[in-house]
């Protein structure tokens, strides 16, 4: 299972790219109320590799709990990704995400199966799960993107 998750976030890039990088900078910027833009939720999915990078590693360092999310989403309040270029915001994400899948490729078996407390969910997850946990993320946000598009008729 753990080769079809990574290769569900190796595509990640390819499929943000092709979802959003044909939308005028208008409608990319469109806000739902006080809800994200299209640009803020791709924006979002790149202020995170960070994290799930660092928990990669605590995996690999033998951290019995991960590192916490930033659950207030300021690092994203704060790079105002609506004033960005969104070519950036995609160039940045593929290298992060590449980076990301380059490292979960070199594992093997036993590091797989390491786990580590999940602190929001206050229960172990194995890195095979922390995999999957940024693969369901990814959707979440692909969803909320695509609802948006819908909405406005983009």
């Amino acid at each position: 299972m753990f080769p079809t998750i990574v290769e569900r976030l190796r595509g990640t890039p390819a499929a943000l790219e092709d979802r959003v990088g044909e939308l005028s900078p208008e409608a990319l910027i469109r806000r739902d109320g006080d809800r994200w833009s299209i640009q803020e939720q791709t924006g979002h999915l790149l202020d995170l590799e960070p994290l799930w990078m660092s928990r990669v590693e605590e995996f690999l360092t033998g951290r019995e709990t991960l590192q916490a999310a930033d659950l207030t989403n300021r690092k994203m309040h704060e790079a105002n990704h609506n004033e960005r270029q969104l070519t950036d915001i995609l160039s940045e994400f593929r290298r992060a995400r590449l980076a990301l899948v380059s490292r979960l490729d070199t594992f093997d078996e036993e590091i797989i199966a390491r786990t580590a407390l999940h602190p929001r969910l206050g229960t172990p997850m194995r890195v095979l799960d922390h995999a999957f946990f940024v693969a369901e993320h990814d959707i979440h946000h692909f969803t909320r993107i695509t609802e948006l598009i819908r909405r406005f008729a983009i």
